[in-house]
């Protein structure tokens, strides 16, 4: 009989099932999206390995009518990453990229989708100029790991000879056969099942808020059916059975709205990811879990609300004074979490894994306290509120009402800001373990290009110089001395460059083309005799071979009279003292020219637009090999940077859920109120007063929700930074963004409800049937 009055009741059960089934389909699509998160993760990881081509192995192949070629040519554009392969078969069957139909040929390439698009638009004008080759192609889905990926294949030629087991590889196959898992690190995945449960129980309290749109009107029905002879067992079973048959509708409306999000996942981008709409494949087994325990929890708050309403058969009460709440046991939950969390407190990363169920339970039962301590705490406050406005009056007299909707309408926002605030602080906490020193001083240079072997440094200066935006270039050619060709005992490194470049390394007496130094001191060199290394006529090694590695190309030298001695300072090759020999142009003999790799450091002037792409391009046109990187002084791990992008882009996603579920539920309010509002405009009260009322119910709930979401915030990432043995410092700029945010959502949803509010506030809406 509920099911009937949900989908047979007249426009009004139309009205409260569809506004239920929106709703729960909103938060029901997010769930099937979070279920298809790990399968979507999993194929990209597939398909990154599936292309893996450069595996820094040691192991050279020969050439064979089935090898090919293999350049990292990867690049940036303005903050954008490109993924870029330089291929040169050297057979008929050399093993293709996955998702390349054949080989580009020299001056062709074939492109990602968003790439050609990109390089086609205005905006890659300059990407244009560094990838001039004549587009033959688009990359298949299956040699991407997103829709928006920047990826190419160019043809090349001449490779071998630059082969250097990093960069420039031979392989026989994609992928990487001899990959190992790393060790997982607790923290990383205390950090992954927190970031989970924060983000999924938002969802379920809109979801629990959702069943109970169109309460009040839905017990004065059921009044009805007492007084034509139903019991109170039978009443509540018909409720739940209207409940019930609105999830079931909302998971219709969750799977419409999850195939919809789908496909418009495959054309979006969020925090630098993106997907295809094959990767959201929710799991089976999950989306079983969702299907069932969406109703079942429909049927479980439905129940629950109705504990405390009595439904007689001449009306329900409800209008008198309700029972006060009582807070002893909203205090047990919070209370129950944190004692679920303490045992693992100073575990930190060397004790083991944390218990995932206690992490779980202990992190749900605090957050689940924010949604019971809300409506005491809301009640308390707004039973002491008096004397004010009319707006305000009218506001607090409501509120006092019915508190426990409006706290209903917040729950979910301050599950969501005291999640938030909590692992900001935990990311902010550990933040420093993930995060290492390149050794890098951006102060005397911002920009590096390495060039390949052979390639002169000089021109490569110069025309360097010449680029707009860069002010100072200091170009070096460098290598590794040993003093035997095979299996060096001692060694150092040696440097070739002009005088200028030269002076950021050593503190040099004087200079001119055509002097040799030998730098001593030098933290590099730390334990290594350079008095005896430089002993004039000694024989050294540039480019010396160790045993296991291929052979390198032991190019002999033999120092030379008059070699000067130097005194160590920090420079731009290293963040350490950097010793060895110092050569000027002049005194370089041309064999050690291959055995040598050419750097340039640039200071650039940052004020200048695309000043980093102006380098690139200026490095591609050099020599098509040649890597321009771009300094920092720290980096910080890939895992953890996942990580954490993945709690953004899963933030973004519940944020949209949170705004537009508020949305739904103020319309529905809204709804109810109709005839009241229509009322109170017939006996002259200015629709302006009546705007703000509406706005004041919505902020006092909020800031109340506010002000609990940032102590419970602030509590659990306390406690979960001391459970992974971290100093507890509060990011305040964090916890201050976050309430902000939630905030600003609040604030727009209502904004977006005022129209709504201005039609329903018309006299002609107390017409009635």
């Amino acid at each position: 009989m509920g099911v009937r009055f949900a989908l047979t009741g007249g426009r009004e059960g139309w009205t409260r099932a569809v506004l239920t089934a929106v709703g729960v389909g909103l938060g029901v699509a997010l769930l099937l999206l979070t279920t298809a998160i790990p399968n979507a993760l999993e194929v990209r990881h597939e398909r990154e390995a599936a292309r893996t081509d450069i595996t820094f192995s040691d192991e050279r192949l020969a050439k064979a009518d089935d090898t090919l070629m293999v350049a990292d040519v990867d690049t940036d554009f303005r903050d954008e990453s490109v993924r870029g392969r330089a291929l040169e078969p050297e057979g008929p069957r050399a093993p293709l990229p996955p998702g390349v139909e054949k080989f580009p040929a020299k001056g062709e390439m074939v492109v990602s989708p968003a790439l050609k698009k990109l390089l086609e638009s205005d905006s890659g004008e300059l990407l244009r100029e560094r990838l001039p080759d004549r587009i033959i192609g688009t990359i298949g889905e299956e040699g991407l790991i997103g829709s928006a990926e920047l990826a190419f294949y160019r043809g090349a030629e001449g490779l071998a000879p630059h082969m250097d087991g990093g960069r420039i590889v031979r392989i026989d196959g994609y992928g990487n056969p001899n990959a190992t898992s790393e060790r997982s690190d607790p923290v990383l995945l205390l950090l992954i099942l927190v970031v989970f449960v924060v983000l999924l129980m938002p969802v379920a309290v809109f979801i629990a808020a959702a069943v109970r749109f169109g309460g009040e009107r839905r017990d004065r029905r059921l009044a009805a059916l007492r007084l034509v002879g139903s019991d109170s067992g039978m009443t509540r079973r018909i409720a739940a059975g209207e409940a019930l048959a609105g999830a079931v509708l909302g998971l219709v409306f969750g799977a419409g709205f999850f195939m919809v999000g789908r496909q418009l996942a495959g054309t979006a981008e969020v925090y630098r990811i993106s997907v295809f709409p094959s990767y959201l494949n929710p799991s089976p087994l999950l989306a079983l879990l969702v299907a069932v325990a969406v109703p079942a929890a429909a049927v479980l708050v439905t129940l629950f609300a109705l504990r405390g309403v009595v439904i007689e058969p001449l009306g329900v009460v409800r209008a008198g004074r309700p029972p006060r709440r009582r807070l002893w046991w909203r205090l047990l939950l919070p209370l129950a979490g944190l004692a679920m969390l303490y045992p693992m407190i100073g575990d930190g990363r060397d004790n083991g894994d944390f218990n995932q169920y206690l992490v779980t339970g202990g992190v749900v039962l605090l957050l689940v306290g924010v949604t019971a301590l809300l409506p005491w705490i809301v009640e308390a406050v707004v039973a002491r509120l008096g004397a004010g406005g009319v707006a305000w009056q009218l506001a607090v007299r409501r509120l006092q009402l019915g508190s426990g909707t409006a706290a209903r309408m917040v729950n979910g926002i301050a599950v969501a800001v005291a999640g938030a605030i909590a692992l900001q602080m935990l990311f902010a906490g550990v933040e420093d373990d993930y995060t290492q020193p390149t050794g890098q001083d951006v102060s005397l240079a911002q920009m590096e290009v390495i060039l390949p072997d052979g390639v002169p440094v000089t021109r490569a200066a110069d025309k360097l110089r010449d680029t707009e935006g860069v002010q100072e270039v200091h170009g070096y050619s460098e290598g590794y001395l040993g003093d035997r060709a095979r299996e060096p005992e001692h060694g150092t490194t040696v440097t070739v460059g002009d005088c200028a470049s030269l002076r950021e390394i050593a503190d040099l007496p004087s200079c001119a083309d055509g002097d040799v130094f030998a730098v001593h001191g030098a933290e590099w060199d730390a334990g290594e005799d350079m008095t005896n290394l430089a002993a004039p006529g000694r024989e050294l090694y540039v480019d010396p071979s160790y045993g296991g590695s291929p052979k390198r190309l032991e190019v002999p030298w033999t120092v030379p009279q008059g070699v000067r001695a130097a005194k160590p300072r920090r420079g731009l090759l290293a963040g350490i003292d950097r010793g060895g020999f110092l050569i000027t142009p002049k005194a370089m003999p041309e064999t050690l020219v291959p055995a040598l790799a050419g750097h340039a450091y640039l200071r650039l002037d940052e004020s200048v637009p695309d000043v980093h792409d102006r380098v690139r391009n200026t490095a591609a046109a050099v020599d098509p090999l040649a890597a321009a990187l771009t300094w920092a002084e720290t980096k910080r791990t890939g895992r953890f940077d996942a990580i954490r992008t993945g709690l953004f882009v899963g933030a973004a996603c519940v944020l949209a859920l949170i705004g537009a579920s508020l949305l739904v539920s103020q319309l529905e309010q809204l709804r109810e109120r109709k005839k009241l509002l229509s009322a109170l405009v017939a006996f002259g009260t200015r629709r302006r007063t009546l705007s703000m009322s509406v706005l004041w119910q919505t902020a006092i709930p909020i800031v109340l929700g506010l002000l609990l979401a940032s102590a419970v915030g602030l509590t659990l990432g306390t406690v979960l930074l001391k459970m992974t043995n971290t100093p507890v410092r509060v990011d305040w700029t964090g916890v201050l963004s976050m309430t902000g945010i939630g905030a600003a959502v609040v604030l727009v949803v209502t904004l977006l409800s005022l129209p709504p509010l201005l039609r329903l506030m018309r006299p002609e809406g107390l017409r009635t049937e």
